[in-house]
């Protein structure tokens, strides 16, 4: 297993990484100065650090079931991040406790201490042990969730194998495919619903620990949410139900119609005519790099730059295979300089619009390389995700690169079609979150309702789920984020709204917007979510108001490429 990331300090001498922020911590300052040579030398260690932490996670996510990989990130999870998250919390104090932190300039460093004060009200030394199990029951749901195979027609393929034939026209293929794949789950069913049951407990006593009332409120903290609250979450969902749903009605009945059944079913969701054929950008991996880098480049030299480099290093780790963890992920390494893309490629239009997403994540980390303080690189998820989800959206007009006239009418109208569906999945996902830890003492049984009424409550009412009731209350099975990391849903809610903004301005203004959208990324986590969505030219608004407005962009937009002419 080559290594792709930079290691500089050995992360199995526990005892020289103790050294390392003891010193730090006995550092002593005679002015603002020294405070922030301080911070900066501090910011570089951990970026050196983090650099090799995330390079065991990535090893492990590749190759789950690889054992020097394994022992490698359990010893990090078990030695390693305590250690950081307790020295973190001595240092913090330092500062706080530091007369010349009030000499610092309020609008480089103000966000900085603010945080800062915040991560100490958080902070119980008692959680630090805590989060080591809570860390290796994440492994465990991984291992478990990696190591799936099914028997398709006597040849052994994984479950993301097995998602481009919920595409295929045969009806009976797509059947049979989701029946295997949610058969195959069943065979850890059991044992995920165990480590959830015991991330409820460790979670609840977190917060307690915390002097919070509950788990949602003390990762609402954590994330630092200080620009929206639970309520307004919850009335995000009800403005979904009132402007959303009523448009996936209609996309989701156009889908019956052109599939020509009278009724729709779950294996159904995906499928294309028995006229067409499913949608297939690349038939190799280099073919989907090769394509991407010219789409890239016909928006920005350097977005083409970015992924011919990290190609060249290692850094696209892009197909799916036996032992490798689901879903997808971008990872910035500040070392290198350079981020690396984790995916589960099976050749499909997902997979295209998958890389295309990360690549935003890339280009946020590329624009934001020039700031000093690694605080300042790491944004909220509500600006992470607008990056890439705008991404998606400014690379519809390079899509002559992977597709016809014809299916570039396709895929463009499947894209937009599936933002709508979209809104009514996701915020489902935060809502069943939201009520899992505000009752954290509920059974498997209830659990797997709520999950079931939430999503009957978010539908538009045209699949038909009958005898695939278990099927539906079992989804949230596959949402690693659960597992891995909590409530972290809603923001590609809040930032594909940000997304569609951007988009119409694209419309009208195509490089007037491409650069208010890099100006923005570059900013990093200097500014408030409402000041870097301004920098873009739009607003942070998830309003009952902006969700009618852009529902009306969405519907004129459908209707304008069903009627184009190819």
């Amino acid at each position: 297993m080559s290594k792709i990331y930079i290691e500089q300090h050995n992360l199995n001498d526990t005892e020289a990484i103790q050294a390392e922020l003891e010193g730090f911590l006995q550092q002593t300052f005679q002015s603002s100065r020294e405070v922030e040579t301080w911070l900066k030398n501090l910011s570089t260690f951990d970026d050196e650090l983090r650099e090799a932490l995330d390079g065991h996670y990535i090893d492990f996510q590749a190759h789950n079931q690889d054992q020097q990989a394994k022992e490698a990130f359990e010893h990090d999870q078990e030695k390693i991040e305590p250690l950081i998250k307790t020295y973190t919390a001595k240092l913090d104090e330092k500062l706080m406790s530091s007369p010349f932190k009030d000499e610092l300039d309020p609008k480089q460093y103000g966000r900085f201490l603010r945080s800062k004060e915040n991560a100490m009200e958080l902070f119980r030394e008692e959680n630090v042990t805590l989060e080591v199990e809570e860390d290796r029951l994440a492994t465990r749901y991984f291992e478990l969730t990696g190591g799936l195979s099914v028997d398709w027609n006597g040849e052994e393929k994984t479950i993301p194998e097995l998602f481009p034939l919920l595409e295929d026209p045969d009806r009976e293929i797509r059947k049979s495919a989701f029946d295997k794949i949610f058969q195959t789950l069943s065979k850890v069913e059991h044992d995920l619903q165990e480590i959830m049951d015991k991330l409820m407990k460790l979670r609840k006593q977190k917060a307690a620990n915390s002097g919070l009332s509950n788990y949602r409120d003390y990762m609402f903290k954590k994330y630092e949410r200080f620009d929206y609250t639970p309520e307004d979450c919850k009335q995000l969902a009800a403005s979904i139900r009132e402007y959303v749903v009523p448009l996936a009605e209609k996309i989701k009945k156009q889908k019956k119609k052109e599939l020509g059944v009278e009724v729709l079913r779950p294996y159904d969701r995906s499928a294309v005519p028995k006229d067409r054929t499913p949608l297939k950008p690349f038939a190799q991996r280099d073919e989907l790099v090769e394509r991407t880098s010219k789409a890239l480049g016909q928006l920005e030299p350097r977005f083409s730059e970015l992924i011919d480099t990290m190609n060249e290093k290692g850094m696209l780790d892009l197909e799916t295979r036996r032992n490798k963890s689901p879903g997808g992920f971008c990872t910035p390494l500040p070392v290198s300089e350079l981020s690396f893309i984790f995916m589960n490629a099976s050749h499909t239009h997902d997979d295209m619009m998958t890389l295309f997403h990360e690549m935003g994540h890339c280009i946020h980390n590329d624009l934001k390389r020039h700031l000093p303080l690694s605080y300042d690189r790491n944004t909220p998820m509500e600006s992470s995700e607008l990056a890439s989800m705008t991404m998606e959206l400014f690379s519809i007009d390079q899509w002559d690169h992977f597709y016809s006239k014809e299916e570039q009418k396709q895929a463009k109208l499947d894209l937009l079609r599936d933002i709508v569906t979209f809104f009514p999945s996701a915020i489902r996902v935060d809502q069943f979150q939201h009520w899992m830890y505000e009752n954290p003492d509920h059974t498997q049984e209830e659990r797997m309702a709520k999950f079931g009424e939430l999503s009957r409550e978010l539908s538009d009412g045209v699949i038909d789920w009958s005898g695939y009731e278990d099927a539906r209350n079992k989804e949230w099975l596959f949402i690693l984020h659960i597992f891995e990391v909590p409530f972290y849903y809603v923001e590609y809610v809040i930032a594909q709204l940000g997304a569609l903004q951007m988009y119409k301005n694209y419309k009208e203004d195509p490089a007037g917007t491409l650069a208010r959208y890099k100006h923005a990324l570059a900013l990093g986590n200097t500014q408030s979510l409402y000041e870097v969505y301004e920098a873009a030219g739009i607003r942070f608004d998830f309003s009952g108001e902006m969700i009618k407005e852009l529902m009306e962009f969405l519907e004129e937009e459908i209707s304008a490429v069903e009627q184009m002419k190819v």
